[in-house]
């Protein structure tokens, strides 16, 4: 169902949306400014992420009551393997702890199992985390870098060691567990969460999870955050009464959409013929025996 005019907040349970908000003139220089549309929708993004963040009661006990999903132990171990086959071209994605390369989308160094970012912030925080945990490790010493380039694509002071510190320490079972940690608590957690809310089975909660990843967990509108509230706008999600699979057609198109708007000719098919086939299929519980192609590459999980 498509949405028209001022967007609703559902029962329980309750899901963030933006608020339209029709502006008058005044003539009173005095009056209050009104709120933007604009300003509505960061609003509504910033509350959407702390919800999903945060441990409320009420969502706690609804999620309690749901079945795990993509949080069961077999369900995270396909979800890992799926975004590995396009992020790293491989099912085996406990080999990606040591990768680490610049792959010139102008967010630095991409590393780790999950693409943290020297340039998107993700990066400089798990190594300052785990420093915390694990002072002499072979990372720490880029720390003062990692916090100049934060923001940026420069390598300045990371080059020419900081690759093979990465490389060396990913052979650390405790920074292998610190990516792990890292991974769920700002990506798969939150994603899987918020979907939950959202009355999302099995495989929109790996969409979500998946749109988490590529675009990162911000509130600008071609983060998750503002992909999730501009697919809000054109369909009612399950927690609404919506069709599931219309709803995810349309999250689906509106993450397309960023995705060509970051590059024009980005190769689109970890939703073409993945995540759109899984859709399509009906495998609203992620089931396997399981098989799509990125790339050009096809991959299977029985």
């Amino acid at each position: 169902m498509r949405r028209t005019g001022i967007l609703l907040f559902a029962a329980v349970p309750v899901v963030i949306t933006a608020t339209a908000y029709f502006l008058v003139p005044t003539d009173s220089a005095g009056s209050p400014a009104q709120p933007t549309v604009a300003g509505t929708q960061q609003a509504a993004r910033q509350e959407a992420k702390s919800r999903a963040e945060q441990e409320r009661a009420a969502d706690d006990k609804l999620i309690a009551q749901l079945p795990p999903g993509l949080a069961g132990p077999a369900k995270k171990e396909l979800a890992q393997q799926i975004v590995a086959s396009a992020e790293n071209s491989t099912l085996n994605w406990r080999g990606a702890y040591g990768y680490i390369e610049d792959i010139g989308d102008g967010q630095g160094y991409t590393a780790g199992i999950i693409g943290f970012c020297s340039g998107t912030h993700d990066l400089l925080t798990l190594v300052e985390n785990y420093t915390k945990a694990h002072p002499d490790n072979g990372l720490a010493q880029y720390l003062p870098a990692l916090r100049k380039v934060d923001g940026t694509d420069s390598h300045e002071g990371l080059d020419p060691g900081f690759t093979a510190a990465w490389k060396a320490e990913a052979k650390v079972a405790a920074f292998r567990q610190a990516q792990d940690r890292e991974r769920d608590r700002v990506y798969f957690n939150p994603a899987v969460r918020l979907a939950k809310l959202d009355g999302l089975g099995t495989l929109g909660q790996f969409i979500y999870y998946d749109a988490m990843v590529f675009h990162g967990p911000g509130t600008n509108a071609t983060s998750f955050y503002g992909l999730r509230e501009n697919a809000l706008r054109e369909a009612n999600s399950p927690s609404e009464g919506g069709s599931e699979k219309a709803y995810l057609d349309i999250f689906l198109d509106v993450r397309k959409k960023a995705m060509r708007e970051r590059r024009q000719d980005i190769d689109t098919t970890r939703i073409d013929t993945a995540q759109r086939r899984f859709l399509y299929n009906g495998n609203f519980k992620l089931a396997t025996p399981l098989e799509w192609q990125v790339y050009g590459e096809t991959y299977k999980v029985l």
